[in-house]
């Protein structure tokens, strides 16, 4: 292999390793994989827990990784760091603001209302559009104004 070659070759690769240190494209939307998860205030085992998790399902916005853990932020506005392991790119969302959510059989105000979700309620969120977003809770589906979840738009 020639200087000129050797060169060149060295030079896609240190030009690929940003792209490859951002392969995860964060931020991002993501979802507790289990009912117990730690928080905690640094990017290792040694750091102390500052919060404890018990709902499977429940959105978090990934702001930034550290090779096997994640920079989040809970629906509450508090962040630290979970292992990566514990999350899933799986969208979930939360029921937001203190008012009940109405979930409708069709993107539609006026379309048959099918439940009415209280603040807090957790489920896996689908796609949306036009100001609707598909929601599933424990297998009940239908669409919520994305106005009333946190985990819709962009993160």
């Amino acid at each position: 292999m020639t200087m000129r070659r050797m060169l060149f070759a060295l030079l896609l690769l240190f030009a690929a390793a940003p792209v490859a240190a951002d392969e995860d494209g964060a931020p991002y939307w993501a979802s507790l994989r289990g009912k117990d998860v730690n928080m905690r205030v640094g990017p290792g085992e040694d750091y102390r827990i500052n919060w404890l998790y018990h709902r499977e399902d429940l959105p978090m916005k990934v702001l930034r990784t550290m090779e096997g853990w994640r920079l989040v932020q809970d629906p509450d506005g508090a962040r630290g760091w979970m292992l990566a392991r514990f999350l899933k790119r799986e969208r979930g969302a939360i029921v937001t603001g203190k008012a009940q959510a109405e979930m409708r059989e069709r993107p539609d105000p006026a379309a048959r209302l099918l439940w009415r979700l209280e603040p807090g309620v957790t489920g896996r969120l689908g796609d949306c559009a036009d100001g609707w977003c598909r929601f599933d809770v424990a297998g009940h589906a239908g669409y919520v104004p994305a106005g009333a979840l946190w985990g819709a738009g962009a993160p």
